[in-house]
């Protein structure tokens, strides 16, 4: 049927090429369409898109300055919000060494660096899958090529190679099953030992979901050779044994790590389990059908599955082969429900997520589950094997009821037309009439075998990846360059230790990638007291995020924004001369009160400007400060009675008071007398309503206007002095928003445009602030600051006079059991503030303080991972000395 044709190479030189060609295609084939996408360098578009775009670039941009410039950032940053420790981002986000490629890149540039290593990455993976079918022996022809292909471009690869981090599992966990095969077999640990570890090492999150899968595939393979219990018992031994002596390798990160998730992710961990489905199981088959996946999908959606249809020809051949042994059967199907159940029954989903539920991207470990359809195939669809017509007519009738199923409840599933399902039954057709002809020894035949699945998996990547946009060069390279010539503008002549922050916003993690220290950070492991305190003081927060966008004077003054970096209004409908515009500089914060700060430096694009009433990142306080507990849900005041705890003046706690609107004129809407708390609803609900008020600041103090949580943009828009409010929309506790400053006698409208037929006033309130007794008590903190004389982002060094005896100098450094203080040469214990803030106790006099971070725990797991290498190092060679003997 074939014709006979050979390439006369030996077998070390044809495995080599399969080996580059396994490499190369997928690398290829994705190099290509983000050619044709114009994707940097190709380009002005990116591979910039939804968290990449907005978490991990930034942190990729971190990784190159601390490397390349200041080393001190690996373990801690006050760039990360007010601070934060670091060790948890770089275990989770920073490790893989595909990553020291972006040392090559320049920031304005990194879009380039990060899709060659997004390339790479599909390559490695197709690599090392060839890798393990050709040393387990499982395929050993060209065959290879094609399932290689099919894992390195899954419908899971597709979806999550923007969450670059999670790709060097699907790299790995070949090369993990390779080392487990040969543990089993009685052929060293070494190879487990080694890859494992390096994928704790490199990321301990999806290594965990690859451990649970290795538990599942030691059974596997232990139980379906089962000779004697003995044997069993010395595998499950050995097995046992390397994955503790893996993790105590990777110890030296796991640690540290853990302690920084038990501060963070661990917070938030689910203890109420429903044990219930999530969805109807057979809904998953529509996700075996190519461009099974859309946006849509990304927060909510179900397992990416998508690994062709010769690969699920190859699953049902493997149930249906006479010469597989019966208990190996059995052992298939049962690892194969577990898996399947795992991706639709709430229990098991949680605990192969650590018992928390994933913020968008679910089911992130169904990899492990196409791998283990791929191997099944791969080890099913081997040279001698041709079904017969009975076993034909199985594979038919399983994809006929497939293909029926999806046709039938097509509504359901936005992702799929008409048009896919029928070209997915038509690949499928093929592939059981490609896997049922004979002779696959015939180059021929393995050549269209594997061209056949590298059709199938390319035609599924566009059709899914076209579904995305992203990013362009554009927008993030001006934005970088923009924000790095103004930050250098400033700490190149303004010298010393302080934060500063832009009314505007690319991304949460712009002081990041901007170099500067900011309040504000987008990162899973952020710890809780952080958003706590800034949802406390009227910030927008998450559980992963903050965002200090609703900064007053008092929060500027006390969290030391020494700068605050201003979009200029020149720019309101024009383009400036990097090339952006107004929209290349969103907008997030209104502040009014800029103009008690000093303007400082104006390149024509933006403006900075200098806070006088800025504390030192130090200073002597009252004690009360160390007592204080937040008993309010209103931000005002808790600022008020934060501050008054800091000065102990009693009437700092009224430094904000309430103040009434003039005039109030509801369009299309029911009158209340009492607005704040109020529920309006319109009075026509088949017309616009709105709410406007007005007022005259009968001085020239900031006005601030606080707003509840239900009063987002999917509920009302407000506008003011008639243009619309710039605000960060993401927020769940009340924010303070400043609407008024020098603003005597003028008229100030606010008006709130109806979305929806009702609105709740939630915290609807218009404060003042007393601008001369705030000033009068900033020159009070002042008087006696932490002067820095030496600073990293991992230690301080200054000088503090205490005025008296047993005096708490209070700092904005975020509390941690890693910094280590003394005073004057000796160590002393700090002590926590405001349930947020380090802070110490001085006897009177002149002191010198010397503050620094190490993670906890790093020791001990630099320890145990030293032990263990030691370990394996001498074990290596007493059995190699003893095999030369």
């Amino acid at each position: 049927m074939f014709p006979k044709f050979t390439l006369n190479l030996t077998e070390k030189k044809e495995r080599r090429l399969i080996l580059t060609l396994s490499f190369l295609i997928p690398a290829l084939i994705m190099t290509c369409y983000f050619a044709s996408r114009h994707m940097a360098p190709f380009g002005n578009s990116s591979l910039l898109t939804v968290d990449l775009g907005q978490q991990y670039v930034d942190f990729f941009a971190y990784f190159r300055h601390c490397l390349l410039h200041d080393p001190s950032g690996i373990f801690y940053t006050f760039q990360k919000a007010l601070g934060g420790e670091m060790f948890g981002i770089w275990t989770y986000y920073l490790l893989s060494p595909f990553n020291l490629i972006l040392l090559f890149f320049p920031d304005h540039v990194i879009t380039s660096g990060i899709l060659v290593i997004t390339v790479l990455k599909y390559g490695a993976a197709g690599f090392t899958f060839a890798w393990l079918l050709f040393k387990s022996g499982v395929q050993r022809n060209w065959t290879v090529i094609g399932f290689a292909t099919s894992y390195a471009m899954m419908g899971w690869m597709i979806a999550n190679q923007l969450n670059l981090m999670w790709l060097d599992a699907v790299v790995i966990l070949p090369l993990i099953v390779l080392g487990l095969l040969r543990l089993i077999n009685g052929q060293g640990c070494r190879t487990y030992i080694i890859w494992l570890a390096a994928l704790l090492i490199i990321n301990y999150y999806m290594a965990y979901m690859v451990c649970l899968f290795s538990i599942l595939f030691f059974i596997y393979e232990a139980i379906s050779q089962y000779d004697n219990r003995q044997t069993f018992f010395k595998q499950a031994g050995r097995y046992i044994g390397s994955s503790l002596l893996a993790a105590g390798i990777a110890a030296v990160t796991l640690l540290p790590t853990w302690y920084s998730l038990s501060l963070s992710k661990s917070k938030y961990t689910v203890t109420n389990v429903k044990f219930k489905f999530e969805y109807f199981p057979f809904k998953m088959l529509s996700k075996l059908f190519l461009g099974g996946f859309n946006f849509s999908q990304m927060p909510k959606g179900m397992p990416n599955l998508f690994v062709g249809s010769v690969v699920l020809v190859g699953v049902v051949a493997f149930f249906i082969r006479r010469d597989v042994r019966s208990l190996r059967r059995w052992m298939a199907l049962i690892i194969t429900f577990v898996l399947l159940l795992s991706l639709c029954f709430q229990p098991l989903d949680l605990v192969w997520h650590a018992m928390q539920f994933p913020i968008w991207y679910p089911y992130r470990f169904s990899f492990v589950v196409s791998f283990w359809l791929i191997w099944l195939a791969a080890n099913a669809l081997q040279k001698d094997f041709v079904p017969d017509p009975a076993q034909i007519l199985i594979m038919v009738v399983v994809g006929a009821a497939v293909i029926v199923y999806v046709w039938l409840n097509l509504t359901s599933f936005s992702f799929l037309s008409h048009n896919q399902v029928m070209i997915g039954g038509l690949f499928y057709v093929a592939a059981v009439c490609l896997v049922a002809l004979p002779q696959k020894q015939a180059f021929f035949y393995q050549l269209i075998f594997s061209i056949f699945i590298i059709a199938e998996m390319t035609s599924n990547m566009v059709t899914s990846l076209n579904h995305i946009t992203y990013v362009s060069q554009t927008e993030y390279g001006n934005y970088q360059q923009v924000m790095t010539k103004e930050v250098d503008g400033v700490t190149s002549k303004h010298k010393g230790f302080y934060r500063m922050t832009p009314t505007f916003m690319r991304t949460k993690n712009d002081p990041l990638s901007g170099q500067f220290n900011g309040g504000s950070v987008f990162s899973s492991t952020l710890e809780k007291t952080m958003p706590t305190f800034m949802g406390s003081i009227g910030q927008p927060d998450g559980d992963g995020f903050v965002a200090y966008t609703n900064g007053t004077e008092l929060t500027d003054s006390l969290l030391n924004f020494r700068y605050l970096i201003n979009q200029n209004s020149v720019l309101t409908g024009s383009t400036s001369a990097a090339g952006l515009t107004q929209s290349g500089l969103p907008t997030v914060s209104t502040r009014a009160d800029l103009s008690d700060y000093k303007k400082v430096r104006e390149d024509g694009t933006v403006a900075t400007y200098k806070n006088p009433n800025a504390l030192s990142m130090g200073f002597i306080s009252s004690s009360d400060v160390l007592s204080l507990k937040n008993t309010t849900a209103d931000p005002t005041r808790y600022q008020a009675n934060l501050w008054a705890s800091l000065t102990g003046e009693k009437r700092d706690q009224h430094l904000f008071t309430a103040e009434n609107f003039n005039n109030v004129l509801f369009s299309n809407v029911k009158q209340q007398t009492k607005l704040t708390g109020a529920f309006l609803q319109k009075a026509n609900l088949l017309k616009a309503g709105s709410v406007t008020l007005t007022f005259k600041p009968t001085s020239n103090d900031s006005y601030y206007l606080t707003m509840g949580a239900n009063m987002d943009e999917d509920n009302v828009t407000v506008l003011l002095n008639g243009k619309t409010l710039s605000q960060y929309p993401t927020y769940r506790h009340t924010i303070v928003v400043n609407i008024a400053n020098h603003d005597k006698g003028k008229t100030i409208k606010v008006q709130l445009n109806f979305k929806k037929s009702t609105l709740w006033l939630q915290n609807f309130t218009l404060y003042k602030l007393n601008n001369k007794v705030f000033k009068k008590s900033v020159k009070k903190l002042q008087a006696h600051p932490l002067k820095v004389t030496k600073h990293t982002q991992r230690s301080i060094t200054g000088t503090v006079t205490a005025p008296r005896n047993n005096a708490t100098l209070m700092t904005t450094i975020p509390y941690s059991k890693g910094w280590h203080v003394t005073v004057d040469g000796h160590t002393v214990t700090a002590k926590k503030a405001a349930g947020t803030f380090l802070a110490l106790k001085l006897a009177k006099g002149k002191h010198t303080i010397h503050i620094s971070y190490w993670p906890p725990l790093f020791n001990l797991g630099l320890t145990i991972s030293l032990v263990c290498l030691a370990g394996c190092s001498g074990l290596y060679l007493w059995r190699r000395k003893r095999r030369h003997s």
